[in-house]
């Protein structure tokens, strides 16, 4: 009989990371980890990033808050990132035959240089950094490298979060933002073999709760 195929996203991984066990229960039986409302500014202030980025884009220059603080141009071809912004649109994909499974990705925006394509992120936080700030989306950052390599585009083993959280607000609504660039090294190999070991483990008996999930010992508290 064969393998029911399966596709999974940047954001999977890192919950697999953090979780097996709410992995394999969103996926396999569709129980996923309670939350509350969702807010809607980071999704209204990422639309608004976007359209900044393009309009920079279309005059082929770059925003002047990153200028001479990322290496390469904004990716030139509006139409085809557009579908790369799109979990349903998006052809950005790796593909693996033998566990007949793929890991796909929608991009927030990319950097070309020299031929080589270079992920970027936009994040919004509500204070400054801290030096583990991007450990957390390590991850995501390998994986789009892995999904660029794979579809024809090569990568340079980096990619950019570019952070922006509130400095002031000024007089008629307007708001202040700080921007600041991250570089981080990518490693391939590593979104590879992250994603094949969660595969396997969708394919296997439910695995124990990770020590750490806040989740997971919630549910274990009722149930004493």
């Amino acid at each position: 009989m064969p393998m029911k195929r399966i596709v999974l996203s940047p954001s999977a991984l890192s919950l697999f990371l953090e979780c097996p066990l709410c992995f394999w229960l969103e996926k396999n039986a569709g129980i996923k980890r309670p939350r509350g409302i969702f807010p809607s500014l980071p999704g209204g202030m990422d639309a608004a990033i976007k359209a900044y980025f393009d309009g920079y884009r279309i005059r082929g220059e770059l925003p002047p808050e990153i200028t001479g603080k990322v290496r390469g141009k904004l990716f030139p071809e509006s139409k085809i990132l557009a579908r790369w912004r799109s979990w349903r649109t998006t052809e950005l994909r790796y593909e693996d035959a033998a566990l007949n499974a793929a890991l796909s990705g929608a991009l927030d925006d990319c950097l070309v240089e020299d031929g080589v394509h270079i992920p970027v992120d936009y994040k919004t936080r509500g204070y400054d950094l801290k030096e583990d700030s991007a450990t957390y989306y390590q991850t995501q950052l390998d994986c789009y490298c892995l999904i660029l390599e794979s579809s024809g585009y090569a990568t340079g083993g980096f990619a950019y979060l570019i952070y922006y959280w509130p400095a002031e607000v000024r007089e008629g609504g307007l708001v202040k933002f700080n921007v600041r660039p991250m570089k981080i090294e990518t490693n391939i190999a590593s979104a590879k073999k992250t994603f094949q070991d969660a595969v396997r483990l969708l394919r296997s008996p439910p695995p124990p709760a990770a020590s750490v999930c806040e989740y997971c010992a919630l549910v274990a508290q009722r149930k004493t």
